[in-house]
């Protein structure tokens, strides 16, 4: 028997996801949470053979959690699950350390069967990833300028990209809108802009956007 924790910051998602796996017989959910903190707290006093996590979480983010989790419990297979499509997170992701990607929007079974592949030892990722991390690996010219942002800055970037002021990218990540005015500014600077207008446009113009 698999044991799962979940980590994503919708109830109304841990439920739905919940309902799906109970329809498996190899996989039981132990233990769900709602933020990064919570995550670390729980995969650090109890034993979990796959952590299932939303990219998008309060405070710490997915990425922060996952780095955290890859250099404290190596051998524990973390599976991400995001609203977002690969476009955005996917090879960053992979890169990072997770066992596999699943966007929110696959069919139910490829949940199950990707959360099956990474308890064995496997990582699960779509075709289309496949092929995305094989033109990574072998592109040899100069990085597309959004491929300079750190982790955090990227997310900052598509949250401006679609839109979103400061004072509201600070509510929904729990960073202060100092914190993420300097983000703000760090984007600026590495992607050579100067206003958001032209960061929207190149989020759109990447196919970053959703």
């Amino acid at each position: 028997m698999i044991k799962l924790l979940i980590a994503d910051d919708h109830p109304i998602v841990r439920r739905g996801l919940m309902d799906i796996l109970a329809e498996s017989s190899n996989i039981t959910v132990i233990d769900e949470a709602s933020e990064g903190k919570e995550v670390l707290e729980k995969v650090r006093t109890k034993v979990y053979d796959v952590v299932v996590l939303d990219i998008d979480m309060p405070g710490l983010s997915g990425m922060d959690i996952l780095k955290i989790l890859k250099a404290e419990k190596p051998g524990l297979p973390v599976l991400i699950l995001s609203r977002y499509p690969e476009e955005q997170f996917a090879v960053r992701v992979i890169k990072a350390g997770a066992d596999g990607f699943l966007t929110k929007g696959r069919p139910p079974e490829e949940l199950i069967n990707a959360i099956i592949k990474v308890a064995r030892g496997g990582q699960y990722i779509s075709p289309s990833l496949a092929e995305k991390l094989a033109m990574y690996l072998k592109e040899t010219s100069e990085k597309r300028p959004h491929e300079m942002l750190s982790n955090r800055e990227f997310q900052v970037m598509l949250n401006l990209g679609r839109g979103k002021t400061v004072q509201q990218m600070a509510a929904e990540m729990s960073l202060s809108v100092t914190t993420i005015s300097t983000y703000r500014s760090r984007v600026l600077k590495k992607m050579k802009m100067d206003n958001n207008a032209q960061i929207i446009y190149y989020v759109i113009n990447e196919g970053l956007s959703d």
